[in-house]
């Protein structure tokens, strides 16, 4: 009797730890710093403190390296040539009304859902309804919602558009106000909000900071960590592989950024840093959330970048190619007894994430996944679950480029016929194209390429 009562009373112990808390953090346009030139640079305490917890996934990379592909690609568990969507001006639902997402599925098994910033992209403009449905409310939330800067947010202490408004997007600004002044401030009390008001009942937090996206604004104390002339921007080698326009240095963004100058690339880079650190502040509010309600041990955190970001490699200052600075991007996972403070050179893929959900939530994938669980290389970061990495970007409606990476090569086919290969043994920055000299290794990537999902359109 004394062993069932002692069962009963466990019970509901045991419920909670069937149904564990997930965290899904998201950063926007943040660069993976493990291998960076910026890593000696930008000041990320609490990402730290997050690394502690979990296991840093020094070799992950997305399936399409632009927000709107990557984060539907990442929440359907499918890469980007079955989405279909390759592009910002189409939401998850105009082509895939029925699919079922990673936040929906732990919906739906009864976690309460909650969205706060950009976890989808962001669209609607000022139509609500709109607004809502680009952030799949209703369907994979219980409840979702974005923010502004306030009145005295939108005051820039200092700033300035770096093309002289050729590209409006192309804008730094050390704001006036508080941290709450900002979204990403907002998000995060938001999200510590919602995490003390839901208590035990199991839940799926979205928290999507909007940082370091541009415009290039942070509250003017994270520019001042960022003394200007501290900072020493990126500088191209002179005998770098030239590659074809539709690889790097397209449209109106390469003829905006082939005019900067030292000053324009230093100050952009300069308010980059400033936003990660401000981004990373708003981090370690919610990491003292955990801390404080004690949940490191009900909770998967999951801390995630859309996709990587070039800060001046190449004389690109955006994403969207298929170098490693674009297609590599931060992953970083806590999971209930695991061990912390750990990193794997495993590679892994941001479509590995839905399946390893529902893996530790004990859920039943909804559809075949493009990805496998990752709980093995947590359980061990010298175990593996895949050699390659894939992915996928669009130039207009008639040519595309596909990039595989193994643990030693780049390789990039276009649809057209050219080739680039890069070797990351001798050359992780991918200056030099070796795929004259290494045809065996073209001819067998290209068959790995081939074998992908034909591009829906």
């Amino acid at each position: 009797m004394r062993c069932l009562a002692l069962l009963f009373a466990l019970c509901p112990l045991l419920s909670a730890y069937t149904k564990p808390n997930v965290l899904l953090i998201m950063a926007d346009d943040l660069r993976d710093f493990g291998g960076a030139f910026t890593k000696d640079v930008v000041k990320t305490p609490n990402l730290d403190r997050l690394r502690a917890r979990g296991t840093t996934f020094e070799r992950a990379y997305v399936q399409y390296p632009v927000c709107n592909p990557s984060r539907s690609s990442m929440m359907t568990g499918l890469r980007a040539e079955q989405t279909g969507i390759v592009g910002n001006d189409i939401a998850l639902r105009q082509k895939m009304p029925d699919v079922v997402t990673l936040p929906q599925l732990c919906k739906d098994a009864g976690w309460q859902s909650h969205a706060f910033g950009k976890l989808y992209h962001l669209g609607g403009g000022k139509n609500v309804e709109a607004k809502q449905r680009w952030m799949d409310a209703g369907r994979s939330w219980h409840t979702a919602q974005a923010f502004e800067a306030t009145k005295a947010g939108r005051k820039m202490l200092e700033g300035r558009n770096v093309t002289g408004g050729a590209l409006k997007w192309c804008q730094w600004g050390a704001a006036d106000g508080t941290d709450d002044d900002q979204p990403d401030g907002q998000i995060a009390a938001a999200t510590v909000a919602m995490i003390e008001k839901l208590g035990d009942t199991p839940w799926f937090i979205g928290c999507g900071f909007m940082k370091p996206h541009d415009p290039f604004i942070a509250p003017k104390k994270y520019f001042d960590l960022y003394p200007a002339d501290s900072l020493k921007p990126w500088s191209d080698p002179a005998d770098m592989t030239a590659v074809r326009k539709d690889s790097v240095g397209f449209g109106d963004y390469g003829e905006a950024f082939a005019k900067f100058t030292e000053q324009e690339w230093r100050e952009l880079f300069r308010a980059y840093c400033a936003g990660t650190s401000f981004m990373d502040a708003q981090l370690g509010r919610v990491l003292n959330a955990l801390d404080k309600h004690q949940l490191w041990e009900k909770t998967i955190v999951i801390f995630v970048g859309d996709h990587g970001y070039h800060t001046g490699e190449r004389q690109w200052w955006n994403k969207n190619t298929l170098f490693e600075r674009s297609c590599r991007a931060p992953l970083i996972i806590a999971a209930p007894g695991l061990k912390g403070g750990q990193t794997t050179r495993s590679l892994a893929e941001f479509v590995d994430v839905y399946p390893t959900v529902a893996d530790f939530c004990g859920l039943k994938m909804p559809h075949t996944a493009a990805g496998g669980s990752l709980r093995p290389v947590l359980t061990d970061p010298a175990a593996s679950i895949k050699d390659a990495a894939f992915t996928l970007v669009t130039r207009g409606d008639k040519l595309h480029g596909q990039s595989i990476r193994t643990a030693r090569w780049r390789f990039t086919r276009w649809s057209d016929g050219p080739t680039e290969l890069y070797d990351h043994e001798t050359d992780p920055e991918e200056l030099h194209d070796v795929s004259a000299q290494h045809a065996d290794v073209v001819a067998e990537l290209t068959a790995r390429i081939q074998k992908l999902p034909a591009v829906a359109r």
